[in-house]
């Protein structure tokens, strides 16, 4: 069989494709690296300039022919304009600058049609007269493109890219700490009259710590077209930022944390010329709290604005801002020129929930009751136009004469304040406040707030609220910008005092729901800024409380609250758990200053038991120092009989001390308070015993009490006693003192014996635990120490006393406190050369029984 002539054609064909192919490959891969480019550097260096617009510098070339012809350069640095700085434009280690082929394959003319960069850093720098480099960056491109038209050897424009570059901002010389990291950044000609431009990255500041992961994204595309002038280039431009935590947003722009937190999500779109541009812009925020706590409702809020932006004048003309709030709306319209002039602006609020408003005032302010709910509608308008200097000022230089005085009316109206930049009202119909802390809603049909007379930029609003109270409590409130002033004056139950203190969130403040009796007097007045700072000076009133003490306030740097007034209770009761009976308040009288708070007077009644009190609260602690109240009790003549008596009640089985011990022990009551004070009698009558001018410097803790000190007169003499009280299982009671100068024949009749002659003195300590006396003298532990000169002790009925006790110059004894008894044990009676020692033991009772063993005598010696 002959083969056909033109199929042996094609397959010689084919062959030889295969192998044109195979060649072109293998010439690709092997000839690149023996072809050195190094010698046309100074040419790739001028094509890249010329491509830029910018002085290139590089350290080498290297050819790669795959996947698509290009130049690896190393090194390369784009130099800058003097105009704007020494320090180059752009620095990247590694760059790929792509070939042109058919310019390079018909004219044999070099022309590169990409330039990428990667992990690069780029200088965008800002001068005093507002220019930006990347200005002649597009006026040379600019004029490139008009040269193209018309001159086919003009360089074309690459196309132009950076991946995970870094972009920096600098204002002059200065390198501002702001930038853009793992920024992707492309540029681009579209046509000869319009460039596009391409953006991504993620904020960052160098002078700060920030987690760059709640930054956000932001992302821009823009569009400019070609004119003579930069300041007439149209310019569109989207941009968004997503992604946003409120907290390291305001570390980023403002280098703090402002206390902020929330998710935030922006939007501008700009249409125009620098000159003169409309821009379009949406705000989008949601879950918006202080850090410092959680509110139960966090506000959410999505506001769009539009204006004209002058960037020259660094002014916004025909400012319009819309927000659906709930239901309503708020608007705000507007100018705002610029260069230093005042803006003028309108808020319009129609319809907006007071919810709103009590959710606002959540999201920055701590404790309010989280129940509480807020009905009625905010409408109204207010507007900012400040008066015009021009109008004011007196023409060509030169006083205008003033006007003549006409009538006395009129000369009493010049005095009166001129009127504000304010003008306007907001109306509150029909608020309504509910909440579980209220037994009843405050209802107000309508509050209206108007500018503060007198006050530039001052809002202010007074109300009456019926309060339980037959005079209605007055409430005036002026708020500013960054501040408030509310000040409460009249009379208020103590059940709606306590609910209103709940519902501001100071529930810890009063314990009222323990307080009965008439309305309170309140002169209390307020004001600080409406953001307080981290760590708040004062937590609030609570720490002013009479009945259930938090811990001391603590004043730490930086703005809050200021509270100062009184609040006034005549004849009120207070009936706290641990008491068998309320406590009777005739007069008690909280002050509050800028020192701190502080109960004084307080006048009560217990029963018989009367007396006075302070309780002090500071303001201001050391670090490392106690920070509890200080209190003073003072009582004329106390009874502890009596005392029993109010305290128990007149049929309450047992003693004093095991019952109220009882009472507070873990499980019964909650911890006590830590307080620090003193505690001052003129009498303390125990029995047969009395005690004068007693003075005890008292701690309580909250699982017991230390008693620094305690001083008062005994039997004519003086005692001093210190120890502690710990609660157990039994509280446990650690005591020591010491007394002198005490009556020989006062302390002989608590023992029912005759003692007679010199002052006695000792020493002793004690440790025992229990709740009633029984288990107290069961548990007694301890030592005394008696020092008796010249004592004489006779005879009695019930008690057999050892002759050498008729008369002595000197009795020393130690004792031992033991098994419910005190027993002697080392003891030497001394009367003139003789020395004896004796047995005793004083059994502890109700009376006490004493009884004395065998005398036992020591030998006669001369002193």
């Amino acid at each position: 069989m002959t083969e056909h002539p033109h199929g042996r054609r094609r397959s010689r064909v084919s062959v030889w494709l295969a192998l044109s192919a195979v060649a072109i490959i293998l010439a690709l891969l092997f000839v690149p690296p023996f072809i050195s480019v190094q010698r046309y550097k100074n040419r790739i260096t001028q094509v890249i300039s010329a491509s830029v617009g910018r002085p290139v510098r590089l350290s080498s070339v290297e050819l790669r022919i795959l996947p698509r012809p290009s130049f690896v350069i190393t090194d390369l640095v784009v130099e800058e304009d003097p105009a704007y700085s020494a320090e180059p434009v752009l620095h990247a280690n590694t760059v790929t600058a792509s070939i042109r082929l058919l310019p390079l394959w018909w004219r044999a003319r070099l022309e590169i049609s990409r330039i990428s960069v990667d992990e690069a850093s780029l200088n965008l720098v800002r001068t005093s007269a507002g220019r930006w480099n990347f200005e002649s960056f597009f006026r040379t491109a600019a004029a490139r493109a008009q040269s193209t038209g018309g001159n086919s050897q003009a360089v074309p424009f690459p196309y132009l890219e950076a991946t995970d570059s870094r972009v920096n901002i600098k204002d002059g010389v200065e390198k501002l700490p702001f930038s853009l990291l793992g920024a992707d950044v492309s540029f681009w000609q579209e046509s000869p009259e319009e460039w596009r431009v391409r953006l991504k990255g993620q904020p960052a500041r160098t002078d700060v710590s920030l987690d760059l992961g709640d930054t956000g994204i932001v992302r821009m595309e823009g569009r400019l077209r070609r004119a003579p002038d930069m300041r007439h280039v149209p310019i569109h431009l989207d941009v968004d930022w997503r992604e946003a935590q409120l907290g390291q947003l305001s570390r980023l722009v403002l280098g703090n944390d402002e206390g902020w937190r929330g998710d935030l999500t922006g939007e501008i779109h700009l249409d125009g010329t620098a000159d003169a541009a409309r821009v379009v812009t949406r705000l989008r925020a949601s879950g918006v709290h202080r850090a410092e706590f959680a509110p139960a409702s966090p506000v959410d809020f999505d506001a769009t604005c539009n204006f004209i932006y002058h960037y020259s004048d660094r002014a916004m003309e025909s400012l319009l801002c819309d927000s659906p709030i709930g239901e309503g709306r708020a608007r705000l319209t507007g100018d705002m020129p610029g260069r230093g002039a005042e803006p003028r602006l309108t808020l319009e609020l129609d319809r907006v929930p007071a919810q709103v408003a009590l959710d606002t005032l959540r999201a920055v302010r701590n404790g309010i009751d989280p129940s509480l709910q807020a009905a009625g509608a905010i409408s109204g308008k207010m507007s900012y136009a400040p008066a015009n200097p021009a109008n004011s000022a007196p023409a060509n230089g030169v006083a205008l004469p003033a006007p003549p005085v006409k009538s006395r009316a009129k000369s009493a109206r010049s005095h009166a304040p001129p009127p504000g930049p304010l003008s306007g009202t907001i109306n509150i119909a029909g608020l309504r406040l509910s909440g579980d802390s209220l037994s009843k809603p405050i209802v107000l049909p309508k509050v209206t707030v108007e500018p503060a007379p007198g006050e530039p930029v001052a809002l202010v609003a007074t109300v009456a609220v019926a309060a339980g109270a037959p005079a209605p409590l007055n409430i005036t409130a002026r708020f500013a910008l960054t501040s408030y002033q509310v000040g409460l004056r009249g009379a208020v139950s103590l059940a709606r005092l306590g609910e209103l203190a709940r519902a501001a969130g100071l529930s810890h403040a009063f314990d009222l729901e323990r307080l009965d009796g008439p309305p309170a007097a309140i002169d209390l007045s307020a004001n600080g800024p409406w953001l307080r700072s981290q760590a708040p000076i004062v937590e609030d009133l609570a720490a002013a409380s009479p009945v259930r003490l938090p811990p001391a306030p603590v004043l730490v740097g930086g703005a809050s609250d200021h509270i100062s007034g009184t609040i006034a209770l005549h004849g009120a009761t207070w009936k706290p758990d641990f008491l068998a009976n309320p406590v009777e308040l005739a007069n008690a009288v909280l002050r509050v200053e800028e020192s701190g708070f502080r109960w004084d007077p307080v006048v009560f009644a217990y029963g018989p038991v009367r007396g006075s009190a302070t309780l002090a609260f500071p303001a201001e602690c050391v670090a490392g120092a106690s920070c509890a109240p200080q209190y003073t009790l003072d009582f004329g003549s106390l009874d502890a009989a009596a005392l029993q008596a109010a305290m128990l009640g007149a049929r309450k089985p047992g003693t004093l001390l095991s019952s109220l011990l009882e009472r507070l022990s873990p499980g019964s009551t909650p911890d006590w308070p830590e307080l620090e004070g003193t505690v001052r009698a003129g009498s303390l009558v125990l029995g047969p015993v009395t005690m004068n001018n007693l003075s005890a410097s008292l701690a309580i803790q909250t699982k017991g009490a230390e008693i620094r000190s305690l001083d008062a007169g005994l039997f004519g003499g003086r005692i001093h006693v210190e120890g502690s009280l710990i609660s157990g299982d039994k509280p446990d009671y650690k005591l020591k003192g010491r007394f002198d100068q005490v009556n020989a024949a006062d302390l002989g009749r608590l023992l029912g014996m005759n003692w007679s002659g010199s002052p006695v003195a000792g020493s002793g300590e004690v440790e025992l635990a229990g709740f009633t006396d029984r288990d107290l003298a069961a548990s007694a532990k301890g030592s005394l120490h008696l020092d008796w000169r010249h004592g004489s002790i006779s005879e009695s009925s019930d008690v057999e006393t050892p002759p050498v006790l008729s008369r002595f110059d000197r009795w020393t004894a130690d004792a031992e406190i033991a098994n419910g008894a005190i027993t002697l044990k080392q003891n030497q009676v001394q009367r003139g050369a003789h020395k004896a020692a004796i047995e005793a033991s004083v059994t502890f009772g109700d009376p006490p029984k004493v009884s004395f063993g065998e005398q036992q005598n020591a030998r006669a010696g001369r002193q």
